[in-house]
């Protein structure tokens, strides 16, 4: 089974994510187990504060580096082997084969899901990936680490169900996208399906998806 564990200040955002659709299966069938950090709870004094303003000036807040050294160390003590993931623009762009990757190995994964104008860069002694799911900014860490999690998830063997489900889609050789598809009715609003797709021939079928498959740019 694949750990996932992920730290962040919105808890309640992933709640309907991972309880969901092929979220929610992987966790029925025992492919993999999820676990929450709030990184409040590791907030100091009173007010269980996260956040400060950075030295040398300039707008905004930064994450300091204390809750977030001990969030991580609950992940640690929870499974000691899990890889630290940090999700930022300044990470490698994520790709299909990186998801194909990371669903294959045996590693378990802490996503860290930054806020406000950035964190500490003292807490990057404690990570071992940098993350990035493309040249923009967001609010937080939280939604990108959703789009990792769900993009590795699904690939695990048992999730999406069919032998072949995930052999044949967009990317997965790295730079196809997959073949147009049609469902019933065979015409709607005077559009009809393909004839060769009716035809039963499996071999011309076959020689139609592959030269209506797109390059990606």
């Amino acid at each position: 089974m694949k750990k996932i564990q992920i730290i962040t200040l919105f808890p309640e955002m992933f709640s309907g994510v991972l309880n969901s659709s092929m979220m929610w299966k992987a966790q029925q069938c025992n492919a993999v187990e999820f676990r929450i950090i709030n990184l409040r709870d590791f907030g100091i004094g009173p007010r269980q504060q996260v956040d400060d303003t950075p030295y040398g000036g300039g707008d905004g807040m930064l994450l300091m580096p204390k809750p977030l050294f001990a969030a991580i160390k609950d992940g640690k003590n929870y499974d000691f082997n899990a890889k630290v993931v940090l999700m930022t623009p300044k990470g490698e762009r994520w790709k299909q084969s990186t998801a194909r990757k990371w669903a294959d190995d045996s590693n378990s994964y802490i996503f860290v899901c930054g806020r406000y104008e950035g964190y500490d860069e003292r807490i990057l002694t404690l990570v071992d990936k940098q993350v990035s799911v493309g040249d923009y900014v967001l609010t937080g860490g939280e939604l990108p680490a959703m789009t990792v999690i769900d993009s590795i998830v699904r690939l695990i063997p048992g999730v999406l169900g069919g032998e072949n489900s995930a052999a044949i889609e967009s990317f997965s050789d790295g730079k196809t996208l997959e073949f147009p598809q049609y469902t019933r009715p065979e015409v709607f609003k005077d559009m009809k399906v393909p004839e060769i797709l009716l035809s039963g021939n499996h071999a011309e079928i076959a020689k139609w998806r592959q030269e209506n498959s797109f390059k990606a740019k």
